[in-house]
């Protein structure tokens, strides 16, 4: 495995559910060592579609993905170790303790089971869960939940970790303390991340490269300042008759001058990746 090479190239990637409409019309991307890519767009775009076949779950109608150059599907033993996956859903076993529940991770991981404690341990503090441990994950807040599905993915050590929807659910503060935990992740393990939301301020807070797709096609991929740059750098929203109009300007000085002009109720605020996404599509990210 050459470190140097792409972590995930995907090439023409595909998903027919029926034969007159594809949920993924024929992406194609590629990653690099210690990305952190956002998939961002709205419900049924295509977001949980694309992981799930970048991980195994759906088979491709069409197209190839390659970790490090190996295709995914003819070496899929080798490549599978390389992924991590933390899907929607919090699927841990509730009955059993935050440990026991990392050990059968690892044992299914073929983690040698002389390695297994100390690892375990290893990455409990470094998410912040040591006091954990032994607690039944019943007993857990709904944050504290998502912490241990995520350190649960990153116990066999990927090169990538794939993030659906991580934070739906959440309240805002704990949404924060998932979003530091990501970084640190990111940042401290070198491990590249994907990350797919509709959580507009958790994809600019995050992301250093955004893909936005649109049904079942990314539309446009860059890193969020300059998409944004693309549009202007102020909006001012005008309230008229029922809708809000919207004019974009490269300063504030520029929009509070219109501002100032208008007869209708109106106020200025910063672009933001959905301004893009309005532009491009036609329709919000949260529809």
């Amino acid at each position: 495995m050459n470190d140097n090479s792409d972590v995930l190239k995907a090439a023409g990637l595909r998903k027919n559910y029926r034969k007159d409409k594809a949920a993924v019309d024929g992406v194609s991307f590629a990653f690099s060592r210690g990305e952190f890519v956002g998939l961002l767009g709205p419900n049924g775009a295509g977001k949980t579609t694309t992981i799930k076949m970048l991980t195994g779950l759906i088979k491709p109608s069409s197209g190839v993905i390659h970790y490090y150059g190996r295709d995914f599907h003819n070496e899929s033993q080798m490549t599978k170790g390389l992924i991590g996956v933390v899907p929607q859903q919090n699927n841990l076993d509730r009955d059993l303790t935050a440990y026991e529940n990392l050990c059968l991770h690892a044992i299914l991981y073929g983690i040698p089971k002389d390695a297994r404690r100390e690892r375990i341990y290893e990455y409990l503090e470094f998410s912040g869960l040591t006091d954990y441990a032994n607690r039944q994950v019943k007993t857990f807040s709904g944050g504290t939940m998502r912490r241990l599905v995520i350190l649960r993915a990153l116990l066999h050590e990927p090169k990538i970790l794939f993030l659906d929807e991580p934070t739906v659910g959440l309240d805002p503060h704990i949404r924060r303390i998932i979003w530091d935990f990501i970084i640190k992740i990111n940042r401290t393990k070198n491990t590249t991340i994907l990350l797919t939301t509709h959580y507009i301020e958790e994809a600019e807070r995050l992301c250093k490269r955004v893909m936005i797709i649109n049904d079942g096609r990314i539309i446009v991929d860059g890193d969020p300042e300059t998409l944004k740059d693309g549009i202007g750098h102020f909006v001012l929203e005008v309230y008229k008759d029922d809708k809000i109009e919207e004019e974009f300007f490269n300063t504030r000085d520029e929009a509070l001058l219109a501002l100032k002009d208008s007869t209708y109720p109106c106020k200025v605020r910063a672009v933001t990746l959905e301004d893009v996404f309005l532009g491009l599509a036609g329709r919000r990210i949260n529809v």
